[in-house]
């Protein structure tokens, strides 16, 4: 299966801008596995073996956010969602025992005073830059559990997990337009949050091309709480010695949701990277 953001791409009920996920930034989408791998000697034995991978998600937002009627496009770029980064987090836990393995995928992220272009509402539309702020936050957590269906020079991967998703978001007016932007109830700002649970499978592969080096592959299709979600990483993982393995790449999360008046139709993609830590 970090941040400081605006709403625009972050929050069902924040939205206004397009957002990004990282370590010190979260970003957001949830969402999503970064390929865990390397083998320990207590593997080989058999038994438990453990990994974390915290790391770093530097992605950009694109899509649609809203609330309440209100709509706004979100286009923010990495470095957008660095400057109003408030908060952000991110990790990975793997637990393998033989063919079973238990992954964890963990992110959350606050950005504050997120501009957004395009607004859209009962009073039609307005495309004003900055007309709107979005301050939101993400949350998006993912338990699954795997199981080993190749095992050979190739690792193949099948699984299931829950992706629950939250967003808060405030979305304030800053830009008097004509058409004026009012919510329902004639107030110039609004706060509130959304959260939905989706099903996704997925599979994920891992080949190495030397004794250190290893090309990976990630893969998962959902829904549930969302009409569609879904994720795609691809990466290479570096073993610097038997209990560190450096990992990088680019990954790719898209969420299509929309349930009484919230829309958070957003894709985060872009590189990432992290440090395995195997015990």
């Amino acid at each position: 299966m970090l941040i400081k953001q605006d709403c625009a791409a972050s929050c069902p009920m924040r939205m206004s801008t397009k957002r990004s996920l990282w370590y010190r930034y979260p970003a957001a989408l949830p969402l999503g596995l970064i390929v865990a791998g390397g083998q320990s000697t207590a593997a080989e034995q058999g038994g438990w073996t453990f990994e974390v991978t915290p790391y770093l998600f530097a992605a950009g937002l694109n899509g649609t956010a809203g609330a309440r009627g209100i709509e706004a496009d979100v286009d923010a770029s990495f470095s957008d969602i660095w400057d109003n980064l408030d908060i952000g987090l991110m990790g990975l836990f793997e637990a393998r025992n033989g063919p079973w393995i238990v992954t964890f995928d963990a992110l959350y992220f606050e950005v504050s005073d997120q501009a957004s272009k395009t607004v859209t509402g009962p009073f039609g539309q307005v495309t004003v830059k900055g007309a709107l702020d979005v301050s939101s936050s993400v949350t998006v957590l993912q338990p699954s559990l795997w199981y080993r269906v190749l095992d050979e020079r190739t690792k193949v991967d099948l699984g299931a997990g829950l992706r629950y998703t939250r967003v808060s978001l405030d979305l304030d007016v800053k830009i008097a337009t004509v058409p004026g932007i009012v919510f329902p109830d004639g107030r110039r700002s609004f706060s509130g949050s959304e959260s939905w649970m989706d099903l996704v499978v997925g599979a994920r592969v891992k080949h190495p091309i030397s004794d250190r080096w290893s090309l990976t592959g990630y893969a998962d299709l959902g829904g549930g709480g969302s009409s569609q979600t879904y994720q795609l990483v691809a990466g290479a993982d570096w073993a610097l010695n038997d209990r560190f393995t450096a990992r990088a790449g680019y990954r790719y999360a898209y969420w299509d949701y929309e349930d009484g008046g919230t829309v958070w139709d957003m894709s985060a993609s872009g590189p990432y990277l992290g440090l395995g830590i195997a015990f």
